[in-house]
């Protein structure tokens, strides 16, 4: 590189290291057009003035692949640390005018995902200055990531048993019985458990959460499962309720749309509502993070306004 230090940094924008970075990170121009909201050729266009000014080429396609050179990863370890040292520095300044600021990493069991937003919403209000990253993926995922600990704090509800882990639950979870509108029973007020039961079953894949609630109910009360239809997810259960596939068990909160507008009904069971806690979960060796700490405080600090909060939710 024959360049100057001073005509250099003349030359370099921070956007445009950080336009190279996702390029770097994501392999591929159009997957970092995509995360950083350009164009691909905007993104073609200041990755080739960044290889002009350093002299030296980044990327290269063989085929259809993308590699990375020598000189990418050596920029890509300059621009780490840099970005590095500028998010240090926005967190101290910040610190200075009393705002806590940071990362806060979060992952949650998809079924969680009608509770978090919410729950974020009243944090985000005490804490702006915090980036909150969140991860929705199912049970396994959860449970693999936990493994992983690439996440602060993972939010499920059934935690695992025989884990060094810390569990603070926040808010129930309700599980109720749901069937069609134009279902033989839907307009019911009560029913059996056999009743609901000799409909067309419909259950989430094996180790879901939800499911695994509803099979340790089943084996309390000596009633067996034959589920006719297993669906990946809580919204493509209620999608082939609404559908009229089958009955279905799931989250209250995932429903209340649906409830409102007479779509789905829940008729009263013995045993049901099936109760459940949402909880924020960390290996009991961890030590929280500020951004972290600040999360779990609030939420443990504020139970009953959570609590309060969801409760009107439900009644609008």
């Amino acid at each position: 590189m024959s360049l100057p230090l001073d005509q250099l940094i003349r030359r370099l924008s921070l956007r445009q290291l950080q336009v190279f970075l996702a390029v770097f990170e994501l392999q591929g121009y159009k997957k970092a057009a995509n995360s950083l909201g350009l164009t691909q050729p905007a993104v073609s266009a200041q990755i080739k003035q960044l290889e002009d000014t350093l002299e030296q080429p980044l990327f290269e396609y063989v085929g259809r692949k993308l590699y990375r050179t020598r000189a990418a990863e050596r920029l890509a370890l300059c621009i780490s640390n840099l970005f590095g040292e500028l998010k240090s520095m926005q967190v101290d300044l910040n610190a200075m005018q009393g705002q806590l600021s940071g990362d806060l990493n979060l992952c949650a069991v998809n079924t969680a995902q009608y509770v978090v937003p919410h729950l974020l919403k009243l944090f985000k209000q005490e804490y702006p200055k915090i980036t909150i990253n969140l991860k929705v993926v199912n049970r396994a995922g959860a449970l693999d990531r936990m493994e992983q600990n690439p996440d602060d704090i993972i939010i499920m509800g059934m935690v695992p048993t025989g884990r060094p882990l810390v569990s603070i639950p926040f808010l129930d979870n309700e599980l109720i019985p749901v069937v069609s509108a134009n279902a033989s029973f839907a307009n019911k007020e009560t029913a059996t458990i056999e009743e609901f039961l000799s409909q067309p079953l419909l259950l989430r894949e094996k180790g879901s959460g939800s499911r695994l609630a509803f099979e340790v109910f089943s084996q309390e009360q000596r009633i067996r499962l034959a589920g006719n239809m297993e669906l990946g997810s809580n919204d493509a259960v209620k999608h082939g309720a609404l559908a009229g596939l089958g009955v279905a068990v799931l989250p209250k909160l995932s429903l209340l749309p649906e409830l409102r507008l007479g779509l789905l009904k829940s008729p009263k069971i013995k045993g049901f509502p099936l109760r459940q806690s949402w909880c924020l979960v960390h290996p009991q060796g961890k030590t929280p993070s500020p951004t972290a700490a600040a999360f779990l405080q609030f939420v443990q600090l504020n139970l009953e306004m959570i609590e309060k909060y969801f409760k009107d939710l439900e009644s609008r």
